[in-house]
């Protein structure tokens, strides 16, 4: 089987400036470092941050210098997602873009990341492609991960490795540390979560294989993560089991039972008892505030900040 790599990269960000310019200078450093790369993943909303008042035309002009970067280095590149404006609506986008510098397929995050979210439609398309004598991929983005639905109708359309760019900065990655297992064991795929930084969110991206075992965990600090893959190893444990025990995704195709809550006009009485989705009321005195700590935080020395993005066990002098 031909070879095949992929790597991460773990950067910070910045709400309240672009770091598109950072991006192409990471991209040129991971590949002069590590030239036998196939194809590069960055975090979601790593370009402009997790502002909608960012949003722009997709496609633009950040996707066309994407493009260029892809066939200068002759990968496949995911840079991330970006808030893209069409129709009047917001949609949470990533592109995918093939060594010779084309878009070959575009992916609209299906569950923004409600309530904190608003203002941002869900886009409602799967995102698989192939990459030629190598295996096929799908893309999900960040809350995405929280609804096992979506994995599994990525894998059962054929997909061998989920790229998942993510923006978490709150306090519970420990639980998408968890689920990212669980959706490569489940799925018996590769299983790529890169997060970033700062605005970006808390960092420990984290890849898994496809028996749940993780391959690779990052630390808070900016990283690359080149990893090879070898999709034998899913067609193997899709054939055989995973750590040849159970077989998951031939148990799913073989299931004797329809699940009819996802029946369309089905009623959820226990669902409907919970009330309306709870959303904030301040959000865009939210978004100015976080803009503003972004614009102060370079000003700071640096050994007196303690980031709220940090997980509670991170600590600093």
């Amino acid at each position: 089987m031909k070879p095949f790599s992929i790597a991460g990269i773990q950067m910070r960000t910045s709400a309240a400036y672009p770091n598109v310019e950072a991006m192409k200078t990471k991209l040129d450093l991971l590949m002069a470092i590590y030239p036998w790369v196939d194809m590069v993943l960055f975090s979601e909303l790593c370009a402009y941050g997790p502002h909608i008042q960012h949003a722009q035309p997709v496609p633009g002009e950040f996707e066309q210098e994407m493009c260029a970067l892809a066939a200068k280095h002759g990968i496949w590149l995911l840079p991330g997602s970006i808030f893209e404006k069409k129709d009047g609506k917001v949609y949470n986008t990533a592109s995918v873009i093939d060594p010779e510098g084309s878009v070959i397929t575009r992916y609209r995050k299906m569950f923004p990341f409600y309530p904190y979210e608003v203002g941002v439609t869900g886009g409602n398309e799967f995102c698989v492609f192939d990459v030629p004598d190598v295996g096929r991929f799908g893309v999900s983005i960040c809350y995405d991960m929280w609804f096992p639905e979506t994995t599994r109708t990525l894998a059962c359309m054929g997909a061998e490795v989920i790229l998942h760019p993510t923006l978490t900065g709150t306090i519970d990655r420990e639980i998408e540390l968890s689920i990212a297992r669980a959706s490569a064991a489940v799925n018996q795929c590769y299983f790529f979560d890169i997060n970033g930084l700062d605005a970006g969110g808390s960092g420990r991206s984290i890849v898994c294989g496809p028996e749940g075992r993780v391959i690779y965990q990052a630390d808070v600090n900016e990283e690359f993560i080149p990893i090879e893959i070898n999709l034998e190893k899913v067609r193997r444990s899709r054939e055989l089991g995973v750590l040849r025990l159970g077989q998951p995704l031939k148990s799913f195709r073989d299931r004797p039972v329809d699940f009819t809550i996802y029946a369309p006009g089905t009623k959820h009485p226990a669902l409907e008892s919970l009330g309306p989705l709870i959303k904030p009321t301040r959000v865009q005195e939210l978004s100015e505030l976080e803009v503003r700590n972004e614009t102060l935080l370079p000003h700071e020395p640096p050994k007196h900040i303690i980031s709220s993005f940090r997980p509670p066990s991170e600590q600093t002098e």
